[in-house]
């Protein structure tokens, strides 16, 4: 009867995180695919062409050791900043600013490419953190074989105005 329950539990155990696992990859490709994006216009008026391109693709990057993460990300137009510490024991540590609010990002993993926690700003004040790192890959035209960066990918919970553009998402680049 041990035996029988053991195995059960084991089963469930491995099924649980392989879901866990598929669901967060399945999340990283989607907060990918919103960093993604094409753009190709031409216009000609009075005899004046105009040719506009913009490309940009990102993908989840899924490194072998969690602690290949770590370091400082910062969204370098706003100034926001997260870093990244992880533990010998692969705990994970992160804090950030945002315009002078500081944070902890507590309950932090990355599974896959995925990072998720809670925010809890100095205020008492928390928000559901979700982000994916990400290679993102910009190229100005078809022939340009682009500029690739690395960094965390961050779906905002609540967009934000800020000098009267609205943010959904944001991009922490690697520093």
């Amino acid at each position: 009867m041990r035996v029988v329950a053991l195995i059960t539990l084991l089963v469930a155990c491995s099924i649980t995180t392989a879901s866990q696992q598929l669901s967060s990859q399945t999340r990283a490709q989607e907060i990918a695919a919103s960093f993604t994006k094409f753009k190709h216009e031409t216009k000609e008026k009075y005899g004046v062409r105009k040719e506009k391109y913009k490309d940009v693709k990102s993908e989840p990057v899924v490194k072998q050791n969690v602690r290949d993460y770590a370091g400082m990300y910062e969204v370098s137009d706003l100034g926001y900043v997260i870093n990244i510490q992880v533990g010998s024991d692969g705990l994970i540590q992160a804090s950030g600013n945002e315009s002078g609010r500081t944070f902890k990002l507590e309950n932090a993993r990355i599974v896959g490419a995925l990072l998720t926690g809670n925010k809890v700003y100095n205020n008492g004040a928390t928000e559901k953190f979700e982000g994916a790192f990400l290679s993102r890959t910009d190229r100005e035209t078809p022939t340009d074989p682009g500029v690739t960066i690395f960094g965390l990918g961050v779906v905002l919970g609540t967009p934000m105005e800020l000098n009267g553009l609205t943010y959904d998402k944001l991009f922490y680049q690697l520093k």
